[in-house]
């Protein structure tokens, strides 16, 4: 899974070999209100990617099919044999749903990362405090195997319920391409877990950034102080 790398302002020293810097304990506020931050930014964003679209629509989380056996089946060859652009290419609705089944897992996904961020050890806090999105980062760090395995039961339901998996091997039995490029529930499931965490992820950065930008706004006064 493709991970972010923790970068801290003092909390980290580049370069190879480098060693994690032990900071003494964070202020409890400072700590309570980086918490804070990150349960409100992490709601925000799940909210918005929660509302119908929201994966498919935005081309920078947008969620494809995987590459499997040399072949792209959300275009590249097999796009290409079967009309990138045409309403008779198979893969498009497949696409359109992975995202759907994205969409409605993060809807049901903030109690795991409300948990994930009421367990993180915040001694290291003042390192990672002037990040814009370093709460963000060190989250992905600390948890993100963590909420990965808990997001893909959550992906599992959804691409259940929306017919994902039966679109697959709908596609598999009319298609020999799809078929010979050995796609399985298991991979496209996969695949898409690690996308739609990509994603949000990608959305909680933003949220966060947005928050400290105008910490008296809707972060409803949590920054206040805690970047002194």
């Amino acid at each position: 899974m493709r991970r972010i790398p923790m970068i801290g302002r003092r909390g980290f020293v580049a370069g190879a070999g480098a060693s994690l810097l032990v900071l003494p304990l964070a202020a409890p506020a400072q700590a309570q209100g980086l918490t804070d931050l990150l349960a409100k930014a992490s709601d925000s964003a799940l909210d918005k990617l929660a509302q119908p679209g929201a994966f498919y629509d935005d081309e920078d989380i947008r969620i494809k099919l995987p590459l499997i056996g040399g072949l792209n089946l959300g275009g590249g060859l097999l796009g290409g044999l079967f009309g990138n652009k045409s309403k008779i290419n198979p893969l498009s609705g497949l696409t359109r749903t992975v995202n759907d089944a994205a969409g409605a897992a993060a809807g049901e996904a903030k109690p795991i990362f409300r948990e994930s961020i009421g367990a993180l050890e915040l001694s290291d806090a003042p390192g990672i405090i002037g990040k814009n999105d370093g709460g963000t980062r060190y989250l992905r760090e600390s948890s993100g195997e963590t909420l990965h395995g808990k997001l893909r039961p959550l992906i599992d339901d959804a691409m259940n319920s929306l017919g994902a998996y039966g679109q697959l091997d709908d596609l598999g039995e009319r298609h020999s391409l799809v078929r010979d490029a050995g796609l399985t529930s298991e991979k496209l499931g996969e695949s898409v877990t690690e996308q739609a965490l990509d994603g949000i992820f990608s959305y909680i950065g933003n949220e966060e950034a947005n928050f400290r930008a105008n910490p008296l706004g809707k972060a409803g006064g949590l920054l206040k102080g805690l970047l002194d």
